[in-house]
């Protein structure tokens, strides 16, 4: 019962997000072509709220509704894995017309073929894992 307030929740935020239609392949492949400011509005919005709530929380030393204090540990700034990374994850967002959340919601609203694409990013963070001590960090 504890996690019902967690999927109401998710489910007003997919339900949202297919209403601005963020989850809409149309709408990515718009963006990835530079033809309309829609996705990258939406990004750039959750990139700066993100940023101002990630400040409140360092500033204002804000605690978890556990009590515990929420510790954000600072990053290795790291050119290749970031470029790396963003490369690989940008080439499987445009192959596939959905980043991993909205995989979900589109699951959700009927699309079923996402289920291979989730599967295989679940798969991709496995190989992932098990061959994370090769890679440069």
């Amino acid at each position: 019962m504890k996690l019902v307030k967690y999927l109401i929740l998710g489910t007003l935020f997919g339900i949202t997000l297919t209403k601005a239609e963020v989850v809409s392949w149309y709408r990515i492949y718009e963006m990835f072509k530079f033809q309309s400011f829609h996705m990258y509005g939406v990004i750039g919005s959750a990139v700066i709220l993100g940023v101002i709530i990630t400040q409140i929380i360092k500033r204002t030393k804000m605690k978890a509704l556990s009590g515990d204090p929420i510790v954000i540990a600072p990053k290795q700034f790291s050119i290749p894995r970031y470029l790396l990374g963003g490369t690989i994850f940008g080439l499987g967002w445009a192959m596939t017309g959905a980043c991993p959340g909205p995989m979900f919601i589109l699951v959700g609203n009927g699309v079923f073929v996402m289920l291979i694409a989730i599967a295989s990013g679940l798969l991709g963070t496995y190989v992932y894992g098990r061959v994370r001590h090769k890679l440069p960090h």
